[in-house]
Parts: C-alpha cells; sequence; structure tokens
C-alpha cells in the first residue's frame, strides 16, 4: 500500500503539485588524484535556505571521478581508499582496448562505475542529514582531472 493513500493506489502527478524543486550546476575546484572531502565546497554552492525536509541529488558530469559518503575524521580513510581502487583497477592493463589517453584513463572510468556518478542524501530541519562521522567526497580518479562540474537538485 502507497503511504497516504488508503486505497493503496500510486497518487497521481496532480498529488504532487506541491512538490518544490530547484536545481543548480557549479564546478568543484580541481584536485590530484585520490578521494577527497569536499562536504563544505558542496555547501558553499547550494542556494540557501535548504528546505527544513527533502532531498539532495548530487550529480557529477564526467566519466573518470565519483561522488560517495565515507569518514569525514581520519584522512586515512580517504588515502586507504585511493589506494584499494588502485589495487582492484590497475593501470597499463595488457588487455586494455581503449589506449588513446594516459595510462590512468582507462581505470579512471572503471572505478568511476564501480563507485558511482551520484549520491543522494536527506534533508532535516535544513541540514544534511549525514551521519556524525559522514563526509561527501569527490573522488578523482586521474592524475589530474581539472574541475569537476557537479549537478545539485534538491527536492522539497
Amino acid at each position: 500500500m502507497y503511504p497516504g493513500k488508503r486505497d493503496g493506489s500510486i497518487p497521481a502527478f496532480s498529488d504532487f503539485d506541491n512538490i518544490m524543486i530547484q536545481q543548480t550546476e557549479f564546478s568543484l575546484s580541481a584536485r590530484s588524484r585520490g578521494c577527497h572531502l569536499v562536504t563544505q565546497e558542496i555547501l558553499a554552492n547550494l542556494p540557501k535556505p535548504l528546505p527544513e525536509a527533502g532531498l539532495l541529488h548530487l550529480f557529477v558530469k564526467h566519466t573518470s571521478c565519483a561522488l560517495s559518503i565515507n569518514e569525514n575524521a581520519d584522512p586515512d580513510v580517504r588515502s586507504d581508499m585511493e589506494k584499494i581502487m588502485n589495487r582492484l583497477v590497475r593501470e597499463n592493463e595488457p588487455y586494455y582496448d581503449h589506449v588513446f589517453e594516459e595510462a590512468d584513463d582507462m581505470p579512471a572510468h572503471a572505478k568511476s562505475s564501480l563507485f558511482g556518478v551520484s549520491v543522494t542524501i536527506p534533508i532535516t530541519g535544513g541540514r544534511l542529514n549525514l551521519g556524525t562521522w559522514q563526509g561527501i567526497y569527490l573522488c578523482e580518479f586521474r592524475n589530474y582531472g581539472g574541475p569537476r562540474r557537479i549537478v545539485a537538485t534538491i527536492y522539497e
């Protein structure tokens, strides 16, 4: 049964007329290869104020980096994540067909697919409802990927 509908039916689109959607696009500053905590940079680029309740969906418009949520306290976690990914997906493998760019390119595409290019975070009380030790990572899989474009969609 669908919450809020006594007969179990799925609500019609018109039932959602009061949902507000905001969308913005911005660049994260260029970073070297690795996992980088970008929570504050993302917050600085979001429209203010955030709704009392809603969702933030973040999407990175690139195929050689990723977004993730993980520990925000110990920087060793970020460096360990980079080491793990480099061990799982190695450079210069003889079976790669996509070899026109630098040695880090094909592994970056594979790592991006493994991690994913989007995250969704609940908004509660006008703040991102992350856990105490959670932060948003930009996982840069190229030695130099340049600025990364983010599309942020806020559902209220």
